[in-house]
């Protein structure tokens, strides 16, 4: 009786562990192995800075694309890629912010630092989980070049036709500005937002984020 009432009770605990590690298992998200910050100027203002953590363990050719960009150090035809003094061509409120077309500033341009300008999509293994999550504009199946979006909302119809490859980390609150700044009909912003500095940032270890929006 002793031994069964013994094995009631590991049963007990082994039933509780694995609850204990499915609860909350489902918001498990991938690991950040790169950062890259954008420090924001919006017209003669410098707002602040932006810092997006990048999911290289998932989409790795997609992640040395953006944060290569964000270095600056790669140089095709003689021009520097960089996003760099680039604007947010593309603002629509309570949706997304698009910027990262380093060739013309429109949104009709783009470029990787790849020998081809665009580059298939790797993989659709992230969706668009809420504010803050970030993704590869395109114009098209297999057409990523350097063009990015970061989401105000949850975009479940754009899951699997967009690459999603971040998550903002810090600096919601200069997200929200710009994501709230006036715009035309063509939704470009009347008052010009842009990149006016940009970098990678160490990641002495990689972490998980969950898949939530960001805090804000």
């Amino acid at each position: 009786m002793a031994w069964e009432g013994t094995q009631l009770v590991l049963l007990v605990v082994c039933l509780a562990v694995v609850c204990s590690n499915d609860t909350g298992s489902d918001n498990v998200g991938p690991m950040v192995t790169d950062k890259v910050y954008f420090d924001i100027k919006m017209g003669d203002e410098e707002i602040g800075r932006m810092v997006i953590g990048l999911f290289g363990d998932v989409v790795p050719k997609t992640v040395l694309n953006f944060k290569t960009l964000a270095e600056g150090t790669v140089v095709r035809d003689g021009k520097r890629l960089t996003y760099e003094g680039v604007r947010f061509h593309r603002i629509i409120r309570d949706f997304i912010v698009q910027g990262g077309d380093i060739t013309q500033g429109n949104g009709y341009g783009g470029r990787s630092i790849f020998e081809t300008a665009r580059f298939p999509d790797e993989n659709f293994h992230l969706d668009h989980y809420g504010a803050g999550w970030v993704n590869m504009a395109h114009h098209g199946k297999d057409t990523n070049s350097s063009q990015f979006a970061i989401f105000a909302v949850p975009a479940p119809w754009l899951d699997g036709k967009h690459v999603v490859f971040g998550k903002v980390l810090a600096g919601m609150d200069i997200f929200r500005k710009m994501e709230k700044t006036p715009t035309d009909s063509n939704d470009r912003p009347l008052t010009e937002i842009i990149v006016a500095r940009c970098g990678s940032l160490p990641v002495d270890k990689p972490f998980r984020v969950d898949l939530k929006p960001s805090p804000e």
